[in-house]
C-alpha cells in the first residue's frame, strides 16, 4: 500500500521497470484496474482520494476512450421520462417495444439517435445548459450550479496522472507505465470551455425497467458528463513530471 507521493514515485518506476503487464480486467477500465491492483489501491467508489491526499487517474497514450467525469439527471423532474418518451426508439430487449434513449451528445454538433432521424445537441446558454433539437430548444436542461457543484465534488483532491501505451485487447490488452504526473489547476471554468468545444459530451442513458412494479416505466442508468483519455490534461492549468 502507498502512503505518500514520494511512495507512489518509488512503486510506479518499479512498475516501469516491468515492462508490458496484461491486464487484469478486459474492457475501458482495465488500465486503472491494472495499476491499482500493482500500487496495492484497493478498487472503491467512495468519494475519497486514492492514497494520501491524491486521486489516481491513467490513460491509454494516444486513446480515443471515453472517461465519466461524474453523472448527473437533467432537470426538471420527470425530464428523462420526456425525452425517452418524444425522442426514444424501440428495443428488443424489451418485450413491450418500450422506447429507450441511448445517445452522445456534444455542443459542437448535432448526433443522430439511432435511426429515427431525429437529431440533438448539448446548447450552451447563459447559466444553463440544455439539450436542443434541429427544431426547438428543450425545456430540459442542467444548471451551471448544479454542474459546478457536481464537479467540485469530484475533483476536490489532488491528482496524479499516470500514462501508459498499450497493445492488444480485452483480456489480451496490455500495458507499458511509461510516465506519471502531478496534475492541478483542475477548474470549472475549464470544464465549461471544453463543453462549449465539443470536448465534453454528455452521454444520455435512458431505458426502462424490465420488471417488478415499476415495468414500464422510465430507468435512469446515469446521464454521463464525459471526456476523451487524451483530452483529460487539458482541464489542468499545472502539469509536472514526477516519473
Amino acid at each position: 500500500m502507498i502512503y505518500t507521493l514520494e511512495d507512489f514515485i518509488r512503486e510506479y518506476k518499479k512498475i516501469k521497470a516491468m515492462g508490458w503487464i496484461r491486464t487484469h480486467r478486459p474492457g475501458p477500465t482495465g488500465i486503472g484496474k491494472t495499476l491499482e491492483d500493482l500500487l496495492g489501491i484497493v478498487e472503491n467508489n467512495l468519494d475519497q482520494p486514492d492514497f494520501g491526499d491524491y486521486e489516481l487517474k491513467s490513460c491509454r497514450i494516444g486513446s480515443n476512450s471515453m472517461l465519466t467525469m461524474f453523472t448527473l439527471a437533467p432537470s426538471p423532474d420527470g425530464a428523462n421520462t420526456y425525452l425517452r418518451l418524444k425522442y426514444g426508439y424501440q428495443s428488443d430487449v424489451y418485450q413491450n417495444k418500450g422506447r429507450v434513449l441511448h445517445a452522445t451528445l456534444s455542443a459542437d454538433r448535432f448526433s443522430t439517435i439511432a435511426d429515427t432521424g431525429i437529431k440533438l445537441k448539448v446548447s450552451c446558454k447563459d447559466d444553463r445548459i440544455y439539450i436542443e433539437s434541429e427544431n426547438e430548444l428543450e425545456s430540459v436542461y442542467w444548471t451551471q450550479a448544479a454542474l459546478q457543484q457536481c464537479f467540485e465534488r469530484k475533483f476536490k483532491n489532488k491528482f496524479v496522472y499516470a500514462k501508459a501505451m498499450a497493445r492488444g485487447r480485452g483480456a489480451n490488452e496490455e500495458f507499458f507505465f511509461s510516465e506519471a504526473y502531478e496534475i492541478s489547476g483542475f477548474n470549472y471554468q475549464s470544464f465549461m470551455q471544453l463543453l462549449k468545444a465539443g470536448k465534453i459530451y454528455i452521454d444520455l442513458r435512458i431505458g426502462q425497467y424490465h420488471s417488478g412494479i415499476n415495468s414500464g416505466k422510465t430507468h435512469d442508468h446515469g446521464t454521463g458528463f464525459r471526456i476523451k483519455e487524451i483530452d483529460q490534461p487539458l482541464l489542468f492549468s499545472n502539469s509536472n513530471r514526477i516519473v
